[in-house]
């Protein structure tokens, strides 16, 4: 397929998003922003949800894993939906009662500022790291499949995408990308869905005979038992629970458009339809993953070594230039629905948590520092992209992504201490407990073969930073005092109503 075609292709589709933009940041002020007004449909934002949990990264990465891990991957989506229901009745009426707009203010009301700046520190870190990570993943394939053919150097690549987005999201915020998410999640389910048909009339199989072809390949496996191995169903399950929880209930990027809705039981209601959509999304996903394989296999094409590069091999070499515009499609909602998103949450972040702007005010110096905070990060993804285009290591790049994520276990630990005790502690020390956690539990799993006589963390590294976190903030408590009893008026019961 013609690169020119393409880009058009693209550019096409970015028009799309910047004629939403221009619509609704129009009068935009710093509460559209933030909180789109609080008048977010809350069934555009469970839509949105679904593009803005998934990123290029995963486009790429669930189909490409099913030849390794099979369908275990459904293991930890069930345990979502545990998780999704906690944050629905425990987290959302939380952050509704204190009217909150960056959820570590919680932090900062229950423990102290010191608490506030770190919780909101780690997601910044985080999410940092991992925008720039998914966006340099997705950026790197169609440099490789398309861009290289023109000779656009990577960096002119990344910085066009990076302007594009700042293009859409600086004005409006949360308002814009309410309606820019819906639509990229409709891009980006239409590419799977497209993905599997062309598939599917390629291997001329019928609707009956998809399922009784996975049925009876080497891939279709879901449930594991051996408990020693990352795949055991209790491990992915539990794991799958407090991701969603950590990730989504305790992220500011994934709660902020939650925040947004009129009401908490709108915000509910978006969680729950959410959380059902989200089964099929990556059903979808695996389903697919298990087709690309069983295609290869029939054909006789050969699987790349690296295993992500599955999926873009065959769309763009072997499928026809349907797959091909299908999974450009795909890959271009996927990577720009969690990216464009970021950088409004990390702008709202920082300012509220460190800057300690009012997000109900609008002045112009209040306008002017978002402004400038959101350029700022834009610039500084950009500069984290090229980086790693420079490292040009994979495995240094997949470890400073496995890193970051160690920054959800202290979070974790965090909102567990602050809703389930009463405890006040040494604000000062937060920070402290907070680095030292997730440097054990990295030591720890690095180390478990060897440790632990052959046992291999999963995702549930994660609970164990939690907990770690947690025990040294019960270490840092102090006795309370006459006239702190302020701090627990701020903790709801888990038992809501």
């Amino acid at each position: 397929m013609s690169p020119l075609f393409i880009i058009v292709f693209i550019l096409l589709y970015f028009s799309i998003l910047l004629t939403i933009s221009w619509y609704t940041g129009r009068n935009a002020t710093s509460q559209s922003y933030y909180l789109g007004n609080k008048q977010s449909p809350w069934f555009l934002v469970a839509f949105g949800l679904i593009g803005d949990s998934l990123s290029g990264v995963t486009f790429i990465s669930i189909p490409g894993a099913v030849a390794k891990d099979q369908f275990s991957y459904m293991q930890i989506v069930l345990g979502y939906l545990v998780g999704y229901f906690v944050i629905a009745r425990v987290l959302l009426p939380l952050y509704y009662r204190l009217n909150l707009t960056s959820i570590y203010s919680y932090l900062g009301q229950r423990l102290g500022v010191s608490s506030e700046k770190t919780g909101s520190f780690f997601f910044l870190l985080s999410r940092l790291i991992g925008a720039a990570f998914r966006l340099y993943i997705s950026a790197a394939v169609l440099q490789i499949f398309i861009f290289d053919q023109w000779n656009i150097p990577f960096a002119v690549t990344s910085t066009i995408v990076i302007g594009l987005i700042l293009l859409y999201t600086y004005r409006g915020g949360i308002k814009t990308l309410v309606w820019t998410d819906s639509v990229q999640s409709l891009f980006l389910l239409t590419g799977v869905i497209f993905s599997i048909i062309v598939i599917i009339n390629t291997l001329d199989l019928g609707l009956t005979d998809i399922f009784s072809t996975i049925r009876d390949s080497k891939y279709s496996q879901v449930f594991f038992w051996d408990w020693q191995e990352k795949n055991f169903f209790f491990k992915q399950f539990l794991s799958g629970v407090f991701i969603a929880i950590v990730m989504t209930g305790l992220d500011q990027n994934m709660m902020q458009k939650n925040l947004s809705c009129k009401s908490l039981p709108d915000a509910q209601k978006n969680i729950y339809v959410y959380s059902s959509i989200s089964i099929i999304v990556n059903l979808f996903f695996v389903v697919l993953g298990a087709l690309l394989y069983i295609y290869a296999d029939a054909k006789g094409i050969g699987i790349p070594a690296k295993t992500d590069e599955l999926f873009p091999l065959l769309a763009l070499n072997h499928l026809g230039s349907f797959a091909a515009v299908v999974f450009i499609l795909g890959i271009t909602a996927a990577t720009f629905s969690s990216a464009d998103s970021v950088l409004t949450t990390l702008t709202t972040s920082f300012c509220i948590d460190f800057l300690k702007v009012n997000s109900n005010k609008e002045s112009v110096k209040e306008k002017r520092t978002r402004h400038i905070v959101h350029i700022s990060f834009a610039v500084l993804l950009l500069l984290i992209i090229i980086a790693f285009r420079e490292i040009n290591n994979d495995a240094v790049i997949n470890t400073v992504f496995k890193v970051a994520g160690y920054t959800y276990g202290p979070l974790l630990g965090l909102f567990a201490f602050g809703l389930y005790t009463k405890l006040p502690v040494k604000d000062k020390f937060v920070p402290v407990v907070c680095l030292i956690a997730p440097v054990l539990s990295y030591l720890l799993d690095s180390n478990s073969v060897k440790w632990l006589n052959g046992y291999k963390f999963g995702f549930e590294i994660l609970l164990l930073n939690g907990l770690i976190t947690f025990i040294g903030l019960w270490l840092i408590k102090r006795e309370s005092e006459k006239g702190n009893e302020t701090i627990s008026t701020v903790r709801i019961e888990p038992a809501v109503k």
